[in-house]
């Protein structure tokens, strides 16, 4: 199962926005800057993190992005979920427009191994993502 970039960019944000000292706020721009990548795809996430609640964005002077929760309470599997589109096939629809499906195994086992994917993330949060904070930061100067 490969993920999205958005699933990528909202892991990515939200490691960010863990490590920041004191939750201070971050900007798009501070966020895109660090690991190289689009300010506007970077915006794109955070209005999805913000609308799910894994994110406040702040107005005004000294304004920016900061976590609405504790890193141990953001679930990984929780938030894959929120963001991907899971439907690994077709039959996975409900117009389902595949004329084997009726007897094909296959949806089963791919829905088995979806299940599992998702459970061991769902054994993991943020707080263990980013235990390695100094090293992360040593990366991004």
């Amino acid at each position: 199962m490969q993920l999205t970039t958005h699933t990528d960019y909202a892991l990515r944000t939200l490691i960010c926005l863990a490590l920041q000292p004191d939750n201070a706020p971050m900007t798009v721009q501070e966020i895109a800057r660090r690991y190289d990548i689009s300010a506007n795809h970077v915006a794109k996430v955070a209005q999805t993190l913000t609308q799910l609640g894994y994110i406040n964005s702040l107005r005004g002077r000294g304004g920016g992005l900061v976590l609405a929760s504790t890193p141990d309470s953001i679930n990984l599997g929780t938030l894959v979920r929120e963001t991907e589109n899971l439907k690994l096939l077709d039959c996975f629809g409900e117009n389902s427009q595949c004329t084997i499906e009726p007897a094909c195994k296959l949806k089963n086992m791919f829905l088995q191994a979806q299940q599992a994917f998702l459970k061991v993330l769902d054994g993991y949060t943020l707080a263990e993502v980013i235990r390695n904070g100094n090293e992360l930061r040593v990366l991004w100067r």
